[in-house]
This record gives C-alpha cells, structure tokens and sequence, in this order.
C-alpha cells in the first residue's frame, strides 16, 4: 500500500483546478437571483398551502 505524498496530493489538486470552467461575474449574478425568485416562489406556495389546510381543519372539526 503507497502512503500518502502531501506534494504529489497538492500537484494533483492545482491541476483539477485549472480544468475547471469557472461561471463568469454575469452567469453567477443571474443565477443567484433565480435561486432567491425561487425561494421566494416556494415560500409562498407553502404560505398559501398552509392556511388552506388550516382554513379546512377549521370548517371540519372546529379547530385550528
């Protein structure tokens, strides 16, 4: 079994990271706003389903 190689490991790590394609400044920015829109969209959802769901334990069993 080979033991680790701290220099080998950090050689291996700086050449994965040239591979990558980094998002540009645009790409991230309207990406992290349809993150936030959509957040905001499912907070709502869940909002309006919750009091739909209260509003039907009320009127079934008078409690809520």
């Amino acid at each position: 079994m080979a033991g680790f190689n701290p220099a080998g490991y950090l050689r291996d790590v700086r050449q994965e990271i040239s591979r990558v394609t980094w998002p540009s400044r645009k790409e991230t920015l309207i990406t992290t706003g349809l993150v936030l829109a959509l957040s905001v969209l499912a907070a709502i959802f869940f909002l309006v389903a919750d009091w739909l769901i209260q509003l039907m334990m009320r009127l079934l069993f008078g409690f809520g």
